[in-house]
């Protein structure tokens, strides 16, 4: 059984001990069940503390947003693979769309930094997502595409260890949420180019607007495995009620 992945990204918000209080008010709303598990990705200064008072609930993973390529160096700023993981990280985001579009990461950038994460032993999360204005052109497919091309040289073993979000840009913090239709048809020709690659089963993620009113119809699409959720994730009760989701019978 393929586990229900839900992931939280509270970009820039929730120092240490915000993240605190909140792990301790959503711990408290929050059960463990076996058909799911949930991921964090805080700020990096609150990467340890959501670490440490998560580490007895092993349906709990904790990641970075954000990573550099390089082991180490005159990076000012940067974050390596390896403190990450010193951190209490288990896994990093790649390529959200916001480190595409407001901080210019290319797709060849986007790969390097798969490959640090894959390197340093911890599972990445590659963003994919089209614009609207290249939705409106039909574009959508061939721009995932592109953007998937940033792992080739990758063998099939390797590539299994990703996991992908597809995360359309003019869904993301705007209200406007993909139908469970549209994302399941990016999310196939996602299975299928890991599936050309030699790669059998591969998690695929949606991330856009995602809220508790519409969370249970979007996991109940079979190509949905998870939700990469922003800003409902902020609230203890909102992200618990996604996380408590149930597709609809």
């Amino acid at each position: 059984m393929t586990k229900l992945m839900l992931a939280a990204n509270w970009k820039m918000h929730l120092g240490p001990e915000a993240a605190r209080g909140f792990l301790h008010a959503y711990l408290q709303r929050h059960r463990s069940a076996p058909d799911r598990e949930v991921w964090f990705f805080p700020s990096a200064v609150a990467l340890e503390a959501v670490a440490q008072a998560t580490r007895d609930r092993r349906d709990i993973r904790v990641g970075a947003q954000n990573v550099h390529w390089e082991a180490k160096g005159a990076f000012t700023g940067e974050l390596s693979v390896s403190m990450a993981a010193e951190a209490g990280a288990a896994a990093a985001l790649v390529g959200h769309s916001e480190r595409r579009h407001v901080f210019g990461e290319t797709d060849d950038e986007a790969g390097r930094k798969v490959r640090a994460v894959l390197t340093g032993g911890l599972t990445p999360m590659l963003c994919v997502g089209e614009r609207i204005e290249e939705r409106d052109a039909g574009q959508t497919l061939a721009v995932v595409a592109r953007q998937l091309a940033a792992l080739g040289g990758l063998d099939a073993a390797t590539l299994g260890r990703i996991v992908v979000a597809y995360e359309p840009v003019w869904a993301i913090g705007t209200g406007k949420t993909a139908t469970p239709a549209d994302a399941a048809e990016v999310h196939a020709a996602i299975r299928r180019w890991f599936a050309d690659r030699g790669v059998r089963s591969v998690r695929v993620l949606y991330g856009g607007s995602v809220k508790p009113e519409n969370a249970a119809e979007l996991v109940a699409e079979r190509e949905i495995d998870g939700l990469l959720v922003g800003g409902a994730s902020l609230d203890p009760a909102s992200w618990a009620a996604i996380t408590a989701v149930r597709a609809p019978d």
